[in-house]
């Protein structure tokens, strides 16, 4: 199964930067997008072969989270059931016969800090949630999970230390769901390899490859093993990220 991960920066607008033609082009039985800034029926996309399903925020342009699937998912979850984070259309769960996808736009820290509090509140609940849907079957784990894990994930770590996305906090939550059972697919297969997923549209970084490696696919331990690629496409424009790619035997 190929799996792909993206977070567009608004559906919208990398649908004129040639979202279609790069949709087309990786070919995947799920794709799932990140932040795609929208309601329901505001962007003109439906690919053939697919079902789409949409988990939209209640404030109008912002986050938002949608999915394409060739095959239908026994059920599909929006939010992880608490109230307290089920606002801004980041989580869309697909269950399926031998697996759940959990496709996740984790909130950003923001400058200052100033939701570093609440971040810290996400990550637990947020753990919570997939250890329990572990217990019934494995989970894959997509997205913009807004933390470069380690210094290899990033360009500039010691002028970035404490920087939103690269602080002490978010990247211990980072390695408790690694401990808990979890394992990162690109460093599974591309344990030193430095690549990365985002790039700031500020001082031409995407040009010269300062970026950072925040998107994922995160799996069940126990299914690590049937891994057969993980993939960065950086060669894909479109938004500040680019695709990530996961093919497993499923």
């Amino acid at each position: 199964m190929k799996l792909i991960s993206w977070n567009v920066n608004g559906l919208r607008a990398c649908l004129t930067h040639g979202f279609a033609e790069s949709f087309a082009a990786l070919d995947a039985d799920i794709f799932s997008v990140q932040e795609t800034k929208m309601q329901p029926g505001q962007a003109d996309f439906a690919p053939d072969g697919y079902t789409e399903y949409t988990y939209s925020a209640e404030k109008k342009g912002y986050s938002g989270t949608a999915c394409w699937c060739r095959e239908q998912p026994l059920t599909v979850t929006a939010g992880i059931g608490i109230e307290q984070h089920d606002h801004e259309g980041r989580v869309l769960t697909l269950e399926y016969p031998g697996f759940w996808l959990v496709n996740c736009y984790t909130p950003n820290s923001q400058d200052g800090l100033k939701r570093l509090d609440y971040r810290m509140e996400w990550e637990d609940a947020f753990r919570a949630y997939l250890l329990a849907l572990d217990a019934k079957k494995p989970v894959i784990l997509c997205g913009d999970l807004n933390v470069a894990h380690r210094e290899i994930d990033i360009k500039n770590d010691k002028t970035n230390h404490m920087s939103a996305g690269f602080t002490d906090q978010e990247r211990g939550k980072m390695t408790e769901l690694l401990d808990a059972g979890f394992a990162d697919s690109f460093r599974v297969l591309h344990p030193d390899e430095v690549k990365y997923s985002w790039w700031s549209y500020r001082f031409h970084a995407r040009e010269k490859n300062a970026g950072w490696r925040i998107d994922y696919f995160i799996v069940s331990r126990r299914i690590a093993d049937r891994i057969r690629a993980a993939e960065i496409h950086n060669e894909i424009f479109g938004s500040d990220h680019c695709p990530v790619e996961l093919d497993i035997d499923l």
